[in-house]
């Protein structure tokens, strides 16, 4: 799988011909560029210009809806890494969409985990945070959602670690990293690494931190959050999600 192995790109690329036509393609197609714009700090303006065209594509409450919940995450993510303040609006965005969506609707999980960086990383409430990510984890576990729950297991990690609780925090970080391992989501194994060092015990900490390094290399410096600053060591309080550059 190209998005697997950071190739946004080429995986864009191939998405481009049916955008043109299809409102869920274009939509698969944005969300590919702004979690490249959110590993690599780049293409920001491509991002746009396909969401753009997802949101003009959208006809039924659905994929408006999904549209709005991705345009809330690309204002989240330049927000994240200070490319522009967009806060006001990441938040009126995923407003809009909670507003189309059932509480039992398929894109409600990634919504409710979206509204839950939001309120970790921008807003500064790990109360809220934690009650949108609880909520989006019991709807990636009732869809089977492999990739939604090793994030929702790693942010809900990064709550019980502000906590202080270690065991949770190990475990949850732990789960994050053996179903991305599982599902071969390559370019999240090195945070996921990075994440569970800062919870371990230090001979480990520093295997983790090593193999986290290593991918990094090899990614060509991407996530761009764990090659600044000297790499996974150097930068163990930034996970993906969370401020300054976590997804």
């Amino acid at each position: 799988m190209l998005r697997s192995r950071g190739c946004w790109e080429p995986a864009a690329a191939l998405l481009e011909p049916a955008a043109a036509h299809s409102p869920e393609a274009a939509l698969d197609r944005a969300e590919l560029l702004i979690e490249r714009s959110l590993f690599e700090n780049r293409g920001w303006g491509e991002a746009e210009s396909a969401l753009r065209l997802a949101e003009a594509g959208a006809r039924v409450d659905g994929t408006r809806a999904a549209a709005a919940c991705a345009r809330g995450y690309l204002a989240y993510c330049a927000t994240l890494l200070r490319v522009h303040d967009r806060l006001d609006e990441a938040q009126m965005a995923l407003g809009r969409a909670s507003a189309m969506l059932p509480p039992d609707a398929p894109g409600r999980p990634l919504l409710d985990f979206r509204r839950g960086l939001v309120a970790e990383n921008l807003l500064k409430d790990p109360a809220a945070a934690r009650t949108a990510y609880r909520r989006a984890h019991a709807g990636a576990e009732q869809q089977r959602d492999d990739l939604l729950l090793s994030y929702t297991w790693r942010h809900l990690a990064s709550i019980a670690q502000q906590d202080g609780n270690l065991a949770g925090a190990r475990h949850g970080f732990a789960e994050s990293l053996r179903l991305r391992e599982l599902i071969g989501f390559a370019i999240g194994i090195a945070p996921a690494l990075a994440s569970l060092a800062e919870v371990s015990p230090s001979p480990e900490a520093v295997l983790l931190r090593a193999e986290a390094a290593r991918l990094v290399r090899t990614f060509g410096g991407v996530p761009v959050w764990l090659a600044e600053d000297g790499g996974p060591g150097a930068a163990a309080d930034q996970r993906d999600g969370q401020a300054p550059g976590r997804a």
